[in-house]
């Protein structure tokens, strides 16, 4: 196992989709979302314990969800766990995370990933992400790792790349695109030149801070500040003011879409985001009429079909008449919607915060 290579895993978000499972307190990713019997950030964690040294792994997440990180990966040492003061966006984070490996290790090469995703075929997924790990010691380039469509998806960005290549298995990326409408997902998977972006990077650690100095120095002066201070006592109270200071902005927004040395390696290891309760639907075993009920312990469904169900163990539930709906509870909050109309539970979020506080989000 290289010593060079270090992972950077982002587990910051809040995963309002998810609802009320899923709180601003206890958010999606240290959920066990599917009922495997690990939490999302806990098989994240284990996929890269297969690609780099345990002591190279680093979380970077809200501070406030740092006990959490301890207590769902007790083998991390505290200066692995990079908490944030407040939420910027994906830019800050990574920066912060950069330089600090950076300043550990100068010959670092780094994969950044979300903490929350689903990766099916593990073996698949080492392979990708050693083979990028590689081509990014070796070459000045940002990669980042593209998935074969399935299906024409509104829910996910994509990346259109060009014949361009790089060790013939990296394409030059031409455009990002942001969840598109039905009619243009259509056209981008016909096309063959697009794949889903999963928002997992590759890069050497000079590659891209040399990347933050052309396309966002003002976030990159920010950090280099700290230098002298990461991996010191002192770290945690540079990084409270530093973070004041960062501009709200995304990765791909800042750098990606601007970078000249951009490629994509596409890839295929059953990946979903997990980004609804559709997604997780999709996934689940499901009953001979399509139910998906997570854990099953204490429902029974009389006359019911195609409905994604997640209810505390402990509670005993009947279902009768329902179809295409998810049903949902937890933290003293029951929610009953139909499956297609899913993506309103964000403003059900806010409505329920605008009327009864941020008790129940």
């Amino acid at each position: 196992m290289n010593k060079n290579n270090y992972a950077l895993i982002m587990a910051g978000g809040i995963g309002s989709r998810f609802w009320p499972i899923s709180r601003t307190a206890f958010p999606k990713q240290f959920i066990d979302i599917l009922g495997t019997g690990k939490t999302l950030i806990q098989h994240t964690y284990d996929r890269f314990l297969k690609i780099v040294p345990k002591e190279n792994i680093f979380i970077v997440t809200n501070e406030s969800y740092t006990d959490l990180v301890k207590e769902q990966l007790p083998d991390l040492e505290d200066q692995q766990i990079l908490g944030e003061p407040i939420m910027r966006n994906t830019a800050p984070c990574i920066a912060y995370g950069c330089h600090k490996i950076n300043q550990l290790n100068p010959d670092a090469c780094i994969v950044v990933a979300p903490s929350d995703h689903l990766i099916v075929d593990t073996e698949g997924f080492v392979k990708y992400i050693n083979q990028s790990l590689d081509t990014a010691a070796n070459n000045d380039c940002l990669i980042t790792l593209g998935i074969k469509p399935s299906r024409p998806d509104t829910g996910y960005g994509y990346i259109q790349f060009n014949s361009s290549t790089l060790n013939e298995d990296f394409y030059k990326v031409k455009t990002f695109t942001e969840k598109p409408n039905l009619e243009l997902a259509k056209t981008f998977v016909q096309s063959g030149e697009f794949l889903w972006n999963a928002g997992i990077f590759v890069w050497s650690s000079r590659n891209i801070l040399k990347a933050f100095t052309s396309y966002l120095p003002e976030i990159n002066d920010i950090f280099k500040e700290g230098d002298s201070l990461f991996n010191t006592s002192k770290e945690k109270e540079f990084i409270q003011s530093a973070y004041y200071q960062c501009t709200n902005i995304s990765i791909d927004y800042g750098i990606m879409e601007k970078a000249d040395n951009v490629y994509v390696l596409p890839s295929e290891f059953g990946w979903s985001d997990l980004g609804t309760w559709a997604s997780v639907y999709e996934l689940a075993e499901k009953d001979y009429v399509g139910n998906a009920v997570i854990p099953s312990k204490k429902v029974i469904m009389y006359d019911s079909s195609n409905c994604m169900v997640n209810m505390p163990e402990d509670k005993l539930v009947i279902i009768q008449g329902l179809h295409d709906f998810i049903v949902v509870e937890d933290n003293n909050t029951l929610l009953i919607c139909p499956r297609d109309q899913e993506q309103n539970v964000k403003k059900v979020v806010a409505d329920v915060k605008q009327h009864f506080g941020p008790e129940f989000i």
